[in-house]
């Protein structure tokens, strides 16, 4: 990449739509960037597939991105993240951030002395990423609690985010870590932003909520400056949607979690 790599585009990429939580995240924190998204639509979920199976797909995709010319790439899927993250370092010239890091260090930033509760899917939950990162940036000893919410992606996409049935399940979810009093939650799944004000009510006052996707982009922004990328702030920013299946149905479920139309969506099979 040369001279004008700073012009590039960030790449973002999930197995479906909650990633796009990431992107929203990363245009309101660097309104200049331009993005490449991609989410694997194909191919989703990715909890409840094997590591090696996890990482196959976060390199096709990564490889792809780097074809696209991107400058960074944001791997906008915890489950990738916690399987795929350190492959894709390794293999990939560019940068390449995951969503796990961030979320843990805003944890261990808020709590005071804990516990720490994380709420994720089944896969993230049963990977303990987020345990040990957590347990890997704090410098004390801290009590991390994971509960998997599988419930959660399902409804989010259903469009029933203030729906009673949601509070009634997330009443039942988050109970242990109500009783456990922890004092940080880190929203571990890239879909549940979009319930925060239902989980918010269920922990009540005093317990901080940890946006990965927000902790997320201000790690970009951080490396983007560290690393000469960031674009110009009078750059006139150009995104682009990429599904791997579905492009009419990701079109349409897209706005609900980019906060805005995506207003096209390519499609490219990744095989």
């Amino acid at each position: 990449m040369g001279a004008n790599e700073s012009v590039a585009a960030i790449g973002v990429f999930d197995s479906g739509l909650g990633g796009l939580t990431v992107a929203r995240a990363l245009m309101q924190r660097l309104p200049a960037e331009s993005l490449i998204y991609v989410g694997d639509s194909a191919r989703v979920p990715y909890g409840p597939k094997s590591p090696d199976t996890v990482r196959r797909y976060a390199l096709q995709i990564g490889q792809w991105l780097l074809d696209q010319q991107v400058k960074c790439i944001v791997v906008a899927c915890n489950t990738a993240t916690a399987h795929a993250l350190p492959l894709l370092q390794a293999e990939l010239p560019v940068p390449v951030i995951g969503v796990i890091q961030p979320g843990a260090r805003a944890a261990v930033r808020a709590t005071t002395n804990g516990p720490i509760g994380v709420i994720g899917t089944a896969g993230t939950v049963a990977s303990g990423a987020y345990t040990q990162a957590i347990h890997d940036v704090a410098n004390r000893p801290l009590d991390v609690h994971a509960v998997a919410c599988p419930l959660f992606v399902p409804l989010v996409e259903e469009g029933w985010t203030e729906h009673p049935a949601t509070r009634l399940i997330a009443h039942q979810y988050l109970q242990p870590l109500r009783q456990l009093q922890v004092d940080a939650v880190v929203l571990g799944c890239t879909h549940y932003p979009l319930l925060r004000d239902v989980i918010a009510a269920e922990m009540g006052d005093g317990v901080t909520l940890i946006d990965s996707a927000a902790e997320t982009a201000v790690e970009v922004a951080t490396v983007l400056t560290a690393t000469n990328r960031l674009a110009a702030p009078e750059t006139v920013p150009s995104h682009r949607f990429v599904a791997s299946d579905a492009p009419k149905h990701f079109l349409e479920l897209g706005s609900r979690f980019l906060g805005q139309s995506l207003g096209n969506v390519e499609h490219h099979v990744f095989t």
